[in-house]
């Protein structure tokens, strides 16, 4: 019985030995897997700083209704908008994404809209360095296509969560008010006639210099 005591007691150890040797080889894998997963992180994060993202540009067309999204000239992606009504136009030029929220409140006039399906924002805004106008969802998504909104331009709301991942603060956006060439070989259609005289009238003053 000593005997058996003495071999039970010597396993015992052995086995404490070997569980022990198991949690050093265990300790050991899992500091390699953090020292690997650290040093793949820090790497991401190098080359994200090192290689960022180009800045894109969006072109609204009033009369065809759409938006395109472009980096360095490549059109990656093209949305359907309601733009401003006769009474509230939208303003034209060159402006810059100043900030972009997520389920935005809709406040006009004392009237205050939380988040949700009434809103008239949708579930996102992409808000241009010209107070009161941005882009962003609808509640009225009847209106995509037509010239409908106060000024700013409108997507269907699955097209404003997809844009809303596509464009960054810092980012350009330029609403014309008539086709040009440039507009014309996005969507389609004729250059209006107000386009070919301003670009007739640029030619003419450089060549004039």
């Amino acid at each position: 019985m000593q005997d058996g005591r003495r071999t039970a007691i010597r396993i015992g150890v052995g086995g404490a030995d070997e569980v022990a040797s198991m949690n050093r080889r265990m300790g050991t894998r899992l500091i390699l897997a953090l020292i690997v997963t650290l040093a793949s992180t820090a790497y991401a994060q190098h080359t994200a700083a090192a290689n960022p993202r180009a800045k894109r540009q969006i072109i609204v067309s009033v009369p065809d209704r759409k938006l395109a999204v472009l980096e360095n000239g490549v059109v990656l992606r093209t949305f359907s908008v309601a733009v401003g009504a006769a009474a509230n136009p939208s303003p034209t030029g060159k402006f810059v994404i100043v900030n972009r929220l997520t389920e935005p409140t809709y406040y006009h006039a004392g009237v205050v809209i939380p988040a949700g399906p009434g809103n008239p924002l949708g579930p996102r805004w992409v808000g241009l360095n010209k107070p009161g106008y941005g882009i962003h969802g609808t509640n009225a998504p009847g209106s995509i296509g037509k010239a409908a909104s106060h000024g700013c331009i409108r997507l269907r709301n699955r097209d404003i969560v997809q844009l809303f991942t596509m464009v960054s603060v810092g980012d350009t956006v330029e609403i014309r008010a008539d086709r040009d060439d440039q507009t014309a070989q996005i969507f389609g259609g004729e250059v209006t006639p107000v386009a070919v005289a301003q670009a007739q009238a640029a030619a003419a003053v450089g060549g004039g210099q």
